[in-house]
């Protein structure tokens, strides 16, 4: 028999009530969810004069696109990353889901490169944002692997460039290499990965092997098939060979289990920003304590 949408919420309060460890694995639908849409009317808001020149129809796409000088790309990707990076505060998802484990031995790995877990008040430690940031810049050779905080200039990039373009003198350079510069976002074989990024991925490591022996509850959010390696692949094996692990699943297109895991996964298919304010009414009242190792 099918689950209403009320019992689905009842479980995931249950759930989070029972659970000694929470893993949440944030992707794009979670951002879009959040308002960072990257399509319609906010792309046609901001973006009127590229589209205009070049025929964008969305920024996703227009981040691949090969400008034919530096002046060019920079006036795009300055207003891109202040649009999506500096401009938004901490949204009133992310807070919301922060509300809702806060209490728990929570961590969270993202693959948004927006900042929104920090923005929020998810603690720095907590988080491994694996595709970098869009506020640092890096050498886009990676010929070593210092990181820049990009603000001041993206500002200044966004408030002087005319005709989808910025004044040469703005364009950045490598300090060491002397070469073009990058915003940090993973998109080839370059992206570094300092210090920092290493720390966070330890940390990563040792949560998730804590995790395995607890009662977990995997938070997997708008995580699609973009980059399915670095959360679903890896929360569907999680949950499949640890009995007190539970997925929990919110995504609009693609929500359902792996058979093998079916008995183990609750989804939805519904808004998360909806989900989540419902998860929150009432949390725990009357609400039974699930078994996070049902019988297969």
């Amino acid at each position: 028999m099918k689950e209403t949408f009320t019992s689905r919420v009842d479980r995931l309060r249950s759930l989070l009530n029972a659970a000694e460890c929470v893993l949440i694995g944030g992707g794009s639908g979670l951002s879009s969810a959040a308002g960072l849409t990257y399509s319609g009317e906010r792309f046609t808001a901001n973006f009127g004069d590229f589209i205009k020149r070049y025929n964008f129809t969305d920024m996703y796409s227009a981040g691949f696109y090969l400008f034919r000088t530096q002046e060019e790309k920079w006036a795009y990707w300055s207003r891109h990353v202040l649009c999506n990076r500096w401009l938004p505060p901490a949204l009133s998802l992310y807070q919301r889901l922060l509300e809702l484990v806060q209490d728990k031995d929570y961590f969270v790995i993202t693959t948004n490169v927006d900042a929104q877990f920090y923005k929020a008040g998810f603690a720095k430690e907590r988080i491994f944002a694996v595709q970098g940031d869009y506020g640092k810049l890096q050498c886009a050779k990676g010929c070593h692997d210092r990181l820049y905080d990009n603000e001041s200039l993206v500002r200044r990039m966004a408030a002087e460039q005319k005709d989808c373009r910025i004044p040469s003198a703005l364009v950045p350079k490598c300090p060491v290499c002397g070469g073009e510069m990058e915003v940090h976002i993973r998109k080839d074989a370059y992206f570094v990965q300092d210090e920092a990024w290493y720390a966070a991925e330890r940390r990563y490591k040792d949560f998730y092997s804590r995790a395995c022996e607890k009662k977990t509850l995997l938070l997997e959010l708008g995580v699609g098939y973009n980059t399915p390696t670095i959360i679903r692949f890896p929360f569907e094996r999680m949950t499949y060979e640890n009995q007190d692990v539970f997925l929990v699943r919110m995504n609009m297109q693609s929500p359902e289990a792996i058979p093998e895991n079916a008995k183990k996964t609750l989804f939805f298919k519904e808004d998360i920003n909806f989900v989540l304010k419902r998860a929150g009414l009432s949390s725990g009242e009357g609400a039974h304590q699930p078994s996070f190792s049902p019988k297969m």
